[in-house]
């Protein structure tokens, strides 16, 4: 869990002109506490944080993050009304978060790939429904869930730019079985 925490970090970390190192570490140590939480709190059919890995770890130039864990991806049930409302007669749903993927191996479809095995894990979980939030500006994030299948179903209020929030997207995908 540890690298996995390293990925998210990574990805997620917003650096600070000072002290930026600690800042990350604490980031990095809550990010964990949060994984930990849910894996020790979770039913088996509840979570799960799936990884991606290098596909050739034999080589002697990748770097020790490099020959671990490349990319993850959270995917928890849920139930939040907000998005049921949404979804034609589903109580729960499966909510995708915390998708990163090392800077290095960006654009090399390891998110894709994460998002297929959310894909099967709906499949096996007996699911209908994916769902995950975007930052709205964020055009790449977007155009790779819009290529999975998701669709925007909902946007946060314009207010919320107001107070110094940025907007936010529902995506929701249906399975196709």
């Amino acid at each position: 869990m540890r690298e996995v925490a390293q990925v998210q970090a990574e990805a997620f970390h917003v650096p600070v002109a000072f002290f930026d190192d600690v800042f990350f570490e604490f980031f990095k140590a809550e990010v964990l506490s949060g994984l930990l939480y849910k894996l020790r709190n979770s039913p088996p059919d509840r979570y799960a944080c799936l990884v991606a890995k290098a596909a050739d770890t034999s080589l002697d130039t990748l770097s020790l993050s490099e020959q671990g864990l490349v990319g993850v991806v959270d995917v928890t049930v849920l139930n939040n009304k907000d998005v049921v409302q949404h979804l034609d007669g589903a109580e729960e749903y499966l909510y995708v978060s915390g998708i990163a993927v090392f800077n290095k191996f960006r654009r090399q479809k390891v998110a894709t790939a994460l998002l297929k095995a959310c894909d099967v894990l709906l499949n096996i979980w007996g699911f209908e429904y994916l769902a995950l939030r975007a930052y709205e500006d964020d055009s790449a994030a977007c155009r790779l869930y819009t290529n999975a299948g998701y669709r925007i179903i909902s946007k946060d209020p314009l207010w919320t730019a107001w107070i110094g929030r940025k907007r936010r997207v529902l995506m929701i995908k249906r399975s196709n079985s």
